[in-house]
């Protein structure tokens, strides 16, 4: 029932520009509010504390506990855990696809060296696959007023690529 209210809601306003939101940790609900006040979506993410958790399900088992284990272990890892596959980022490139994405906005908390050490390959990938990249990088607190700034432009510049 409530998966029909869902695919059937209007959020209110356009949609805008797609966008997929990444990176280590992003919990400021004022950051995203900015986003989407410019006119764009995030329609997708991938955070450590956000929906990658919830990417794959459990399996029917005989042993619920077995199946349980066998998905947290199998299940798209972080990046300290990530070494050397990179599986992350096949994941990444399906749901831009997916989700048809125009633009990702990798938000980086400072400091947090796997995450860095794979914005370069992730960066690259995306850009291959046709999605542009903003790089935002935060300290403690997310700089709302600059990075809104930041992504101003980044709109701007995903609007005038649709224009040629």
């Amino acid at each position: 029932e409530t998966l029909g209210e869902l695919k059937s809601r209007s959020i209110g306003r356009p949609t805008g520009t797609r966008l997929m939101v990444l990176g280590s940790e992003n919990d400021d609900v004022e950051f995203v509010e900015m986003v989407e006040s410019l006119e764009a979506t995030i329609v997708q993410d991938d955070h450590c504390t956000g929906t990658r958790y919830f990417w794959d399900e459990v399996e029917d088992g005989q042993d619920p506990l077995t199946t349980i284990a066998e998905r947290y272990v199998r299940r798209t890892p972080c990046p300290t855990k990530d070494w050397p596959e990179r599986k992350r980022i096949d994941r990444i490139l399906q749901f831009a696809k997916d989700w048809n994405v125009a633009g990702a906005i990798i938000i980086q908390q400072k400091f947090c060296d796997p995450h860095e050490l794979d914005i370069p390959a992730i960066r690259k990938a995306l850009e291959e696959a046709g999605v542009k990249v903003l790089f935002l990088e935060l300290d403690v607190t997310v700089p709302v007023g600059q990075f809104k700034i930041r992504t101003e432009a980044f709109l701007e510049m995903l609007a005038e690529d649709d224009l040629f």
